[in-house]
């Protein structure tokens, strides 16, 4: 009986591709993350374990997730193996791992609507969670750490600044008490206890601000704008955009944000944050056009507000520390972006 293809095995190639050299110098390495069943950190698992498969790189990884059974039964193909060890914890509360080489703190509540009605949760979940969690890596003997982070630790990103750096001086305001401006602010208090943690401990801990992204596994049912638009265009049905569209993002292939996370946990500058993204700027209007376009049914795409006074909305980071200092670069575009992930749709969804 054959085993049937994975049906990401081009984009897990890519990243093989990419990281090769990275591999062969950590072969053998222990691995630990945190929400390891999440968004990000299924294509950090996926990526591992193809790494292991393809090139016998010897490496370990100790996934901490609130529902790891939920997430087996989601991709049985990453349960039972000696190379993954999945741990059952919520790091609100104290958690313990094995010896680690490196850690990647990952878990957090990307559900806008659940952080909405319970704002003080999320934050706890941010502030507490990366407490526990660095406590864990120090008792581990971890020698690198990678923390996720968010483009929402700059605050509301200045209309006429076209890319956002890692040296805007700015955050979110303290009279917005949007949980979006209080997970800003709990982003920046994980950063700040992470860098802490470096001095006092000797670890090297890198940050990564994590921007917009599209491709296999984001959510399709939550606030993620690419994500709506993917679930309208491959069900056949109007692609909606619920505010006027002309809000500016930039979106970067999941692959591609593996190949850079890697490569800032094992190779970022101790104490440094470097953003994580597409620096190429698309309207939320063009990018359901987009999307739309490249469908088999090619449905409408239906803009439901007029438009607002006054300058559009930007998110879109500067790379160009992360492009300077570890050699990344955007390595699929956009409209490849797109085609792959309805294909990958049109294979898993049939």
């Amino acid at each position: 009986m054959s085993v049937p293809a994975h049906p990401l095995a081009a984009e897990l190639d890519h990243i093989l591709a990419h990281t090769e050299a990275l591999w062969r110098d950590v072969s053998g390495c222990r691995v630990c993350i945190t929400g390891g069943t999440g968004f990000v950190g299924t294509w950090l698992l996926e990526s591992l374990v193809w790494a292991n498969h393809n090139m016998q790189a010897g490496l370990s990884a100790e996934v901490l997730s609130r529902n790891p059974k939920g997430f087996l039964a989601r991709f049985p193909h990453l349960g039972g193996r000696p190379d993954v060890r999945f741990l059952a914890a919520d790091i609100r509360s104290p958690v313990q791992i094995s010896r680690c080489d490196a850690l990647v703190h990952a878990a957090a509540e990307s559900d806008a609507q659940r952080n909405a009605a319970d704002p003080l949760a999320m934050l706890d979940t941010i502030v507490t969670g990366t407490r526990n969690v660095l406590d864990a890596a120090v008792s581990a003997n971890s020698e690198r750490v990678l923390l996720l982070s968010s483009g929402a630790v700059y605050g509301p990103q200045p209309t006429d600044l076209e890319r956002i750096s890692e040296d805007f001086p700015q955050g979110p305001r303290l009279d917005d008490l949007s949980s979006k401006s209080l997970y800003g602010e709990g982003k920046r208090v994980m950063e700040m206890l992470g860098l802490h943690y470096a001095r006092l401990h000797g670890c090297k801990t890198s940050i990564a601000r994590c921007f917009a992204f599209l491709g296999p596994h984001l959510p399709l049912d939550r606030h993620f704008a690419a994500g709506n638009f993917l679930r309208d265009a491959h069900l056949g049905r109007t692609v909606a955009v619920s505010g006027d569209g002309r809000a500016v993002r930039s979106y970067m292939h999941p692959a591609d944000l593996a190949i850079w996370l890697w490569t800032m946990l094992f190779r970022g500058r101790s104490g440094r944050a470097y953003n994580v993204g597409s620096d190429v700027p698309v309207t939320v209007g063009e990018l359901a056009q987009r999307i739309a376009e490249h469908a088999p049914t090619h449905p409408p795409v239906e803009i439901l507000r007029p438009p607002n006074e006054g300058p559009p909305e930007r998110y879109v980071p500067d790379t160009r520390r992360a492009r300077e200092e570890l050699g990344m670069t955007l390595t699929i575009p956009s409209e490849q972006a797109i085609e792959r992930t309805l294909a990958w749709l049109h294979r898993v969804q049939q």
